[in-house]
């Protein structure tokens, strides 16, 4: 569990606030050597300026020297002063400002004053993560964008001001008050994202549990968090994200957060980015020469892509929807008219569709990889007469076939070279890569940086082992770092 420092550069400068003794002067942190007994601190530094060379430059900078996460980070303080571009959703502008052109806020560790921006303060500082920001939004050509962007300091705000200031932090970190818990301590404490209303998440409820068993074992608290629990990550040295990925879900935000805040996370942003989006995965595997299906990136409004695609691979093919998942987005097509029909529904939300060549096999293998190394093979069958493992029914119902869970050992070489290989472009987190085997040769088909573990299925060989060996792996990153 990560404690919690406020850094302000004089003592008076918390005069009028709740007294508390994790509360230090920016001369008091800076001394050599100070504060280096852990590495298990959260370091919010509320300086009153963060100007190159600063003493609150030298802060953050310090900070992360000590291998103390801290907000903010000297590259926020550095790229602030740079051009920055952030989406803005127009309807939450379009409902409260259409007779302005201008509105000016004040943000408190997500949280403004100003009614309707509400959800912008919080999405300006999931992405900046500075205390206290000024923001001017501007409407250009009828769209609303970010103009400026002002670190503040605490100590100028008005009395009126510095009340909700006061509350704000105290919401984005309460363990500055909040009384030791009298229940089992742990050396650490993970959060496990799940999402309660998922139909089918990665790990069932009786695996989730499982996850949690073990890490209690060697002494870490796995707690299930949700997709409304974002402000809570600073109360944990890690983030395992147990629900469905995606860049333009919750997901992404929760792991990117958690990665600004200095957290052990799994799967980390830059994983969910390459993962899931085909197209990029199929010019990264072909880039590196993994063994994969004939393929080929079509281009919106370029018909003579879906001819080329036609000569080169043949029919029947298949077409990928780039972010699908659970086999969502995925179409056999057997014709030039199928082809030009199914993929002008595609290009409806993509600019780019994926072909490949279709290759009929019994079942997919499965290769769990962590940390650069395979952990467990599964043999996912095909759905009973269909071509895929999922098949979605008209009705929403969603039918998948057998499995078979085997020793690595047992898994053709071929295959788990492919299989590790694809991985490790990635990068060292959890993956589980889908491989096909025809005539002794392997093609990878896709790697999932949020595979499926559940109860009876993927553990059915290693049982605990295989939850012992995930978190373990949280151990050894948090141990790294010096949590």
């Amino acid at each position: 569990m990560a404690n919690i420092l406020i850094v302000t550069d004089e003592s008076t400068d918390w005069k009028d606030y709740f007294p508390s003794e994790k509360v230090v002067t920016v001369n008091e942190y800076l001394t050599s050597g100070a504060f280096t007994e852990s590495k298990s601190m959260q370091v919010i530094n509320l300086c009153k300026s963060y100007n190159y060379l600063s003493s609150g430059y030298y802060c953050s900078l310090m900070a992360e020297a000590r291998g103390h996460r801290v907000i903010p980070k000297v590259m926020t303080i550095n790229d602030l002063d740079q051009q920055f571009m952030l989406r803005l959703k127009q309807s939450h502008f379009e409902r409260h400002f259409n007779d302005q052109d201008e509105v000016q806020a004040m943000i408190y560790f997500g949280r403004t004053t100003v009614l309707g921006l509400e959800r912008v303060a919080q999405q300006v500082f999931e992405h900046f993560m500075i205390p206290v920001l000024k923001a001017c939004f501007i409407r250009v050509n009828g769209k609303w964008q970010l103009a400026s962007l002002e670190a503040c300091a605490f100590q100028s705000l008005a009395d009126e001001e510095q009340d909700f200031f006061g509350e704000s932090l105290e919401l984005f970190s309460q363990k500055v008050w909040r009384s030791k818990r009298k229940s089992k301590k742990y050396r650490y404490d993970i959060a496990m994202l799940v999402d309660p209303n998922e139909k089918m998440p990665p790990s069932d409820p009786k695996a989730l549990r499982r996850f949690q068993r073990a890490a209690n074992r060697i002494g870490i608290n796995m707690e299930v968090i949700g997709p409304n629990d974002l402000a809570r990550l600073g109360e944990f040295d890690g983030l395992f994200i147990r629900a469905t990925t995606n860049i333009a879900n919750f997901t992404y935000k929760f792991a990117k957060t958690a990665e600004n805040l200095g957290l052990v996370v799994m799967d980390d942003p830059d994983s969910i980015v390459k993962c899931t989006n085909k197209v990029f995965l199929t010019e990264l595997l072909a880039v590196n020469k993994v063994p994969m299906p004939k393929s080929a990136i079509m281009r919106a409004g370029a018909t003579e892509m879906l001819e080329e695609a036609a000569s080169r691979i043949g029919f029947p093919m298949v077409l990928k929807v780039p972010d699908g998942a659970f086999s969502i987005g995925v179409v056999k097509v057997k014709d030039h008219q199928e082809l030009r029909a199914q993929s002008e529904k595609v290009f409806e939300k993509s600019a780019l569709v994926l072909a490949q060549e279709y290759l009929p096999t019994d079942f997919d293998w499965r290769i769990g990889v962590l940390n650069r190394q395979p952990i467990y093979a599964c043999k996912y069958m095909m759905s009973r007469g269909h071509w895929q493992i999922y098949q979605h029914h008209d009705s929403g119902r969603v039918s998948s076939g057998g499995f078979e869970t085997l020793d690595v050992k047992m898994v053709p070489k071929c295959v788990l070279d492919a299989a590790t290989k694809a991985a490790n472009l990635i990068g060292s987190g959890i993956y589980g890569v889908d491989v096909k085997e025809i005539d002794d040769r392997a093609y990878v088909i896709e790697v999932n940086d949020n595979p499926s573990i559940d109860h009876h299925i993927e553990d059915a060989l290693l049982g605990d082992l295989l939850y012992d060996r995930i978190v373990t792996e949280f151990l050894r990153r948090m141990q790294m770092r010096g949590f």
